[in-house]
């Protein structure tokens, strides 16, 4: 049964300083393209029926450098809006506002988690519209991508703060016994998911 390949770009300078990073354009640095041509070794002979991405740059060029052509480029796939908090970390953040928590608090000035899940659900639909097909890879950010693996196995947006997803990394949806399942998370990363705040690196 085709699958749903979900690629998270590799590192920035501001993944790696663990600011939020949404509607910034960054490259990728050095170890994010070395990330990105891993991606390429990680696939080996796969072949999609359609991928879409993220209109960002990091997401481009990862997609180029992991040797995928991109089907669709798709504002929905963009990272979180993360509105006043844009190129913030996270301990900035508290300081102002020591309980904030992205996936339930949100941005002000920015997006909601159920708006980030609505435009993550209309992503996933479309995937699996072309399932039929074969394979889809998504190729995006860290926030949007935990999200759509959240709501892909009925979980609210704030799931995907269960979700640890690093830079550089693939994750597989699929079903099993008819059922929407997570089949593997952030790989070659960490194994398998739920991880303790602080998030990683934002973007």
């Amino acid at each position: 049964m085709a699958e749903i390949i979900l690629i998270r770009h590799g590192e920035t300078t501001w993944s790696a300083s663990h600011r939020h990073t949404s509607y910034t354009d960054l490259e990728l640095t050095p170890d994010g393209e070395r990330q990105a041509r891993e991606v390429a070794a990680e696939l080996g002979e796969r072949t999609f029926a359609a991928v879409l991405s993220s209109p960002r740059r990091r997401a481009l060029r990862t997609a180029e450098l992991a040797g995928l052509r991109v089907t669709e480029v798709d504002d929905d796939l963009s990272e979180w809006n993360y509105g006043e908090y844009e190129g913030l970390t996270t301990d900035e953040i508290r300081r102002e506002r020591p309980d904030w928590v992205l996936w339930t608090d949100g941005c002000p000035g920015g997006e909601s988690p159920d708006r980030v899940g609505a435009r993550l659900d209309r992503v996933l639909a479309r995937a699996t519209a072309l399932l039929d097909t074969g394979d889809v890879a998504l190729v995006a950010h860290g926030h949007s991508l935990r999200v759509a693996g959240a709501r892909w196995i009925g979980l609210p947006a704030s799931g995907g703060g269960r979700l640890r997803l690093d830079t550089g990394t693939l994750s597989t949806l699929g079903y099993e016994h008819g059922r929407p399942v997570i089949l593997r998370w952030n790989s070659p990363g960490r194994a398998v998911a739920p991880a303790a705040e602080p998030s990683p690196a934002p973007n």
